[in-house]
């Protein structure tokens, strides 16, 4: 569907936003425009009427992820009150979040601390029922038959709570607090058991180590689709065992500043993959393209090729799905800077049918591979559009020239900033109130 209203007017650097907010909104759409026009010129010397040049603008400002390649999310908590407090309320969790290190340390510790206390305990048994004396009444039964010492007293104790088994040492029915004592560490040993080996299988069986056999492209790429411009990337599972239900996700993160100048640094914006046809939910057999359609509810929608090198944005993707062995819920994920999406690229064909053995076959060499489209349009894809008047007609453009892409940008520029003064003007006779300045990229507003 077409987009409906007036031109909106981009920023694309983020310096000017105070300056056009305090002149007002007659200068700051003025100066928008002018923006949006001068950045919009780029190179004319190659080949005139094609505008498959390559471009010269490259990016001052270095973006730090916010998701890394393999997942993990670069998120640092400080000045968490009672934070401690909060962990230990979900103590298995925060032990299964643990490191394979400290939890082994935990294993090890946990049952020497056991033997050590149950040691001394049964040393103190013996000594108040006069075990460890030297000269012991005629006819004397210890609570401990052979406990002559502290050492003897610790392999008592490996023996009860690790049910070995009594040999040279064991208890007599002769001490009540004996026969108490065995009873009280051999459940002790049960419950410390079957929390370390629920600990370690817990931690063996997450479904986050599912998600390193989940793959996505190191690109994404943007290229045409019948016709429409699109935003594409290739997710893929290793494992023959399917993952059920799954689906695919995709969210948009980028600073944004509002009317009122209110500076939201990691704004939200949902990334439209076909939920509403279902093309998000993926039979993930084979490696699959996901695609997102760059039309006018897409903040893609003004970006041309030129503008992809100056922007700072993070695009982060997110696959989900049930294990099948396991009945769990994974999640893998990754992301895409605007330096890893590849304008006027596709991927390459990885899929291979083998007549002798009738096999699909998937060549995971070529997963990550890009081809480059000759002579794709440098133009946005709101752009394309209002060249050729309407999206369907736009579907039927091949190439188009540079003097074309820039005429449509500085109509688009000129309308906009007209529109400007003149409510303006309204607004100064008191018809209308005057428009707030522009935020700095309006393509990245939620929509009202």
């Amino acid at each position: 569907m077409p987009c409906d209203g007036p031109p909106v007017v981009n920023l694309p650097k983020e310096d000017g936003q105070a300056e056009l907010a305090a002149a007002g909104p007659p200068k700051a759409a003025a100066a928008s425009a002018a923006a949006k026009v001068n950045h919009g010129g780029g190179d004319q010397s190659q080949q005139p009427g094609r505008i498959w040049r390559e471009t010269k603008a490259k990016s001052t400002r270095r973006y730090k992820r916010l998701v890394f390649k393999n997942g993990e999310c670069n998120i640092s908590h400080y000045n968490i009150k009672k934070r401690k407090r909060r962990f230990l309320a979900d103590i298995f969790t925060t032990l299964v979040d643990m490191k394979w290190r400290y939890t082994l340390l935990l294993f090890v510790v946990t049952f020497i601390s056991g033997w050590l206390f149950f040691s001394l305990m049964w040393w103190l048994i013996c000594f108040a029922h006069g075990d460890l004396d030297d000269k012991r009444p005629l006819g004397f039964v210890p609570c401990v038959i052979n406990l002559d010492n502290f050492s003897d007293a610790l392999l008592f104790s490996i023996e009860t709570q690790q049910t070995i088994g009594y040999g040279y040492r064991y208890p007599t029915d002769r001490c009540p607090e004996a026969v108490l004592m065995v009873m009280t560490q051999s459940c002790f040993g049960v419950i410390i058991q079957a929390l370390m080996t629920g600990l370690v299988f817990a931690k063996l069986s997450r479904p986050k180590k599912r998600a390193e056999t989940l793959m996505f492209s190191k690109s994404a790429v943007i290229c045409k689709r019948d016709g429409q411009m699109v935003l594409l990337f290739r997710v893929g599972d290793m494992r023959k065992s399917q993952l059920i239900e799954a689906h695919v996700r995709a969210v948009l993160i980028k600073k944004r500043i509002t009317r009122e100048n209110e500076v939201l640094p990691l704004e939200q914006f949902d990334i439209d993959l076909g939920y509403n046809d279902g093309y998000d939910r993926l039979f993930l057999v084979w490696p699959i393209i996901v695609e997102h359609k760059i039309d006018c509810n897409s903040p893609f929608w003004e970006i041309s090729a030129d503008d992809l090198q100056t922007e700072q944005f993070e695009l982060i993707v997110m696959l989900e799905g049930i294990i099948e062995s396991t009945g769990m819920t994974t999640q893998a994920r990754s992301s895409y800077l605007p330096s890893e999406i590849r304008w006027g690229h596709r991927f390459e064909r990885l899929i291979t049918y083998q007549k002798d053995n009738g096999e699909y076959q998937i060549n995971y060499e070529k997963f990550h591979a890009t081809r480059e489209i000759p002579r794709f349009p440098r133009c946005s894809a709101r752009e394309l559009v209002d060249f050729a008047g309407d999206e369907e007609n736009s579907s039927a453009i091949g190439f188009i020239s540079d003097e074309d892409c820039s005429s449509t940008r500085t109509t688009n520029a000129a309308t906009a900033a007209a529109m400007a003064v003149s409510v303006s003007d309204d607004a100064a006779g008191g018809s209308v109130e005057p428009l707030p300045a522009m935020p700095l990229s309006a393509s990245f507003q939620r929509p009202t």
